[in-house]
């Protein structure tokens, strides 16, 4: 089977769709699978509000894993600006 044909076209709405910055993260698994809190700090303050919630199972989170460290080491030393590099 060729590789084109295994890929998803994936459609997103940008004015639907936010980016949410987070500058932290809390992970917890379990044997059934894993749960990502995306927090971002409140201002100056010491409190922080979860903006996203993503759970996967642990087969789907061992793929991301892998992907994103594929992704990172692909990546790094390059930024991206306006789809530019």
């Amino acid at each position: 089977m060729d590789k084109n044909q295994n890929q998803l076209a994936v459609d997103i709405n940008l004015e639907t769709t936010p980016i949410y910055y987070t500058d932290s993260i809390s992970i917890n698994a379990n044997e059934d699978g894993v749960v990502f809190d995306f927090i971002q700090r409140v201002g100056n303050t010491n409190r922080a509000k979860v903006i996203s919630r993503i759970g996967m199972s642990r087969v789907h989170a061992k793929k991301f894993a892998a992907e994103l460290g594929k992704l990172l080491a692909i990546t790094e030393g390059q930024a991206k600006t306006d789809g530019k590099n």
